[in-house]
């Protein structure tokens, strides 16, 4: 059973940079704890093909990325999941031109898809050129991280035949 996380976005382009920020901080909570082998964390620009190589041969994919919505609420979070193939979006799109949407259904078609994907995108404020989150983004940051984590331990639960 191999897990990925991957923070998607740009790490200097202030909210985009929020994926990055919230792989970091579990790469943080893991290292504080027992290894485990069947996750890895990665940071990726958006680039469909990467996205694909890194959730390739996932039995659970988790994606986090900032997300542009009108009107916005920045540090609003929305979860999505695959549903039967096709990833249901919200009327907020993802903050790069080729991203997650074009990934999803390219790997697809050639039946390179994790066996669930679940996306968590954070509504942001400021996309321009700098290091550092929005106050709102930010204070997303370390709730979002919870819940991935929970995403994480109730797929392990469910894996294993436990009832989380």
């Amino acid at each position: 059973m191999r897990i990925a996380v991957v923070g998607v976005g740009n790490e200097f382009r202030h909210d985009d940079g929020v994926g990055w920020a919230v792989v970091e901080r579990l790469r943080e909570r893991a290292g504080a704890g027992p290894p485990s082998p069947d996750t890895g964390f990665a940071t990726c620009d958006g680039d469909p093909g990467r996205l694909i190589g890194l959730w390739q041969g996932a039995a659970l994919a988790v994606v986090v990325d900032a997300a542009h919505a009108h009107p916005g609420t920045p540090g609003r979070v929305h979860r999505l999941e695959l549903d039967a193939g096709q990833l249901v979006l919200p009327s907020a799109t993802s903050s790069h031109g080729l991203g997650l949407g074009e990934a999803v259904e390219l790997a697809g078609v050639l039946g390179l898809l994790p066996d669930r994907l679940v996306v968590y995108a954070v509504e942001g404020a400021d996309g321009s050129f700098g290091t550092g989150l929005s106050p709102a983004v930010a204070d997303a940051v370390e709730p979002l991280v919870a819940a991935v984590e929970d995403e994480l331990a109730r797929y392990r639960d469910a894996a294993v035949g436990r009832r989380p």
